[in-house]
């Protein structure tokens, strides 16, 4: 290199800037701009730095503009109820919050109004004595009036206790003694003894005896010894044919014959002026008759000791 190029190299002659300057780099290609994307568009340049970003600083705060209106009100919220156990939640369920069952969703079935307890004894806890004559179907009407209260209900029969002695069963058919007079009297105290323990335990019992009203020491004043002052007796007694009729359906030791079956039934007759309801069931199905001991039941509860 001469002293003619060096000169010029030091004055910027021949493609140099500036004296202390580096050459200009070579001029990239331009950029293409992205479809769909457009610069955000650029604010007032800041007093403090003109052509530049605006920088945070410290300085005098910025006026403050007008007052916003203020809010309205947030209308009352209702306080939760809470949730009982068990209770269908469904999606963005709050706790606290009762959600009420969807039919088509979870199967819930509106059941109706429990029905009124029907007229009659309701719920009340008796002890009942169902008195009548062989073929008079005590037993029957017992069960079926016990079955069909809404209560706890038992039924003791004095002829299934009885017969709970097998060997050495004194059969009345076979002639009345005293070996049948003294198991007659241990299955009543057995079965006052099970009528207390059901009425003590709130269960009401009904019990079916022949009791004769010519032996009211033995027969219905033995019967109040035994279960309470509270028994409540009802007579049930139909006319001589029906009984016939009905003992000749009988079978085994519970058949008499023809002339027992009518004397028991003229001692029966001893009721009628005792001052006891007597249901003449003659002409009623068994559902019937348990309906009308159940209405006859009924008034004597509703006015005690009218007996």
């Amino acid at each position: 290199m001469n002293e003619t190029e060096w000169q010029r190299m030091q004055h910027g002659v021949g493609g140099w800037g500036e004296p202390g300057q580096h050459p200009a780099a070579p001029a990239q290609p331009p950029i293409a701009p992205v479809t769909g994307w457009a610069p955000p568009p650029a604010g007032p340049p800041h007093p403090s730095h003109p052509g530049g970003p605006p920088r945070h600083h410290a300085g005098p705060p910025h006026p403050a503009g007008p007052p916003h209106p203020p809010a309205p009100p947030a209308p009352p919220h209702p306080a939760p109820v809470p949730a009982p156990h068990g209770a269908p939640r469904r999606p963005g369920y709050v706790p606290g919050t009762v959600v009420a069952p969807v039919p088509e969703a979870t199967g819930h079935i509106p059941l109706p109004a429990a029905a009124p307890p029907a007229p009659g004894t309701g719920a009340a806890t008796l002890a009942v004595l169902l008195i009548g004559p062989a073929g008079a179907g005590k037993t029957t009407v017992a069960r079926h009036w016990a079955g069909s209260r809404q209560v706890p209900t038992a039924h003791i029969s004095l002829d299934d206790v009885r017969e709970w002695v097998c060997s050495g069963f004194a059969d009345p058919q076979a002639g009345w003694n005293d070996h049948s007079e003294a198991q007659y009297r241990l299955a009543r105290r057995t079965c006052g003894f099970a009528a207390r323990n059901f009425l003590a335990n709130g269960i009401s019992c009904i019990l079916d005896d022949a009791v004769f009203p010519d032996r009211p020491v033995v027969g219905l004043g033995g019967w109040k010894r035994h279960v309470g002052a509270g028994l409540l007796p009802v007579v049930l007694l139909p006319g001589l044919e029906i009984v016939l009729e009905r003992n000749a359906a009988r079978s085994g030791n519970r058949r008499l014959s023809d002339e027992e079956v009518a004397r028991i039934h003229g001692r029966m007759a001893g009721w009628y002026g005792s001052g006891l309801p007597i249901i003449d069931n003659s002409h009623l199905d068994v559902e019937g008759t348990a309906r009308a001991l159940d209405e006859v039941l009924a008034r004597a509860i509703s006015t005690p000791g009218s007996w």
